[in-house]
């Protein structure tokens, strides 16, 4: 815990990030996890889960922004995404942050901004995850999420498995026949709201997974925990629960033979790929979600 807190700290650091970007190696290094800086390295990632039998979701990285403007352009990169998607026949999804498209300007305009991308991506037969981010936006994160709802039906939500919150968001969102993908959550969260114990948001992790499984709605099951998919299948087989009816979901360039072990075994999988110019913080919460990707950072940067 100490060590993720200290990375998740730093990931908000911009003289950290520029005295690490000095080094080669480490630009190397997060080329595994960011697909690269713009669409079109996105796609090609894209293409090559697909040649796998994986199917993916694009992530253009961004947050916080505190423009306008900026979020139509974010708008307007979304709609491109969703061209390249069906321009190249490619099987994959898209995945927004809210603040990218205003929550924290005025929920009226990023109910409009997500509104203009969900209505693109139903015309192409396509679907829109808004993700969540930390604990101040989940209110705001879930009231847009319900509007949009009342019109679409193309349109998913997270949920973060650390909060006090989540079993009875799951319960609510359950009700409305939302989709839901079930993670364990990445940000630096008091203990107020969440949990503070790894324990303890495991084991509410496989508690909100029976739930979703149990639902009769297809949900992804986000996780490269290997206890957490076991679970997954014991619960699903004990229930009939078949693979077809949900898939697991994990992070572009995290635990790859598990990925490809998981479609061998006639499970789906979905994989989420980052790109973008704002790689940092995504980096450094990924380091801090699974220490095992610290100690690959720093092998492979002691490499040069």
């Amino acid at each position: 815990m100490p060590t993720k807190s200290v990375l998740l700290h730093l990931s908000t650091s911009q003289s950290f990030k520029s005295f690490l970007t000095k080094f080669k190696s480490f630009n190397n290094v997060t080329r595994r996890f960011v697909a690269g800086e713009d669409l079109g390295d996105a796609a090609r990632a894209v293409r090559e889960l697909n040649q796998k039998r994986i199917a993916a979701s694009f992530d253009h990285l961004g947050e916080s922004i505190a423009s306008e403007p900026e979020t139509r352009e974010e708008v307007r990169e979304y709609l491109r995404v969703l061209d390249t998607i069906a321009g190249n026949s490619l099987e994959s999804n898209v995945s927004v942050k809210l603040t990218q498209l205003g929550l924290d300007i005025s929920r009226d305009l990023c109910f409009e901004n997500a509104r203009t991308i969900i209505v693109a991506a139903a015309a192409r037969n396509s679907f829109v995850r808004i993700d969540m981010e930390d604990s101040t936006k989940t209110d705001g994160t879930l009231d847009v999420f319900r509007r949009l709802r009342t019109e679409f039906d193309n349109v998913g939500i997270v949920i973060q498995s650390y909060l006090h919150r989540s079993e009875n968001d799951v319960d609510e969102l359950l009700e409305a026949g939302a989709r839901i993908r079930l993670c364990k959550g990445a940000y630096d969260e008091p203990s107020s709201v969440a949990f503070t114990k790894k324990a303890d948001t495991d084991d509410n992790y496989v508690r909100l997974m029976k739930k979703l499984l149990g639902s009769g709605i297809y949900h992804g099951i986000a996780t490269h925990d290997e206890r957490m998919i076991t679970a997954t299948k014991r619960f699903a087989a004990e229930n009939r629960i078949g693979a077809e009816t949900f898939e697991f979901q994990m992070l572009f360039g995290v635990r790859r033979d598990l990925q490809e072990k998981l479609v061998a075994e006639g499970y789906r999988m979905r994989v989420y790929v980052p790109y973008g110019r704002y790689w940092y913080p995504y980096f450094m919460r990924r380091l801090a979600e699974r220490p095992a990707n610290l100690w690959f950072v720093a092998k492979n940067m002691l490499k040069g």
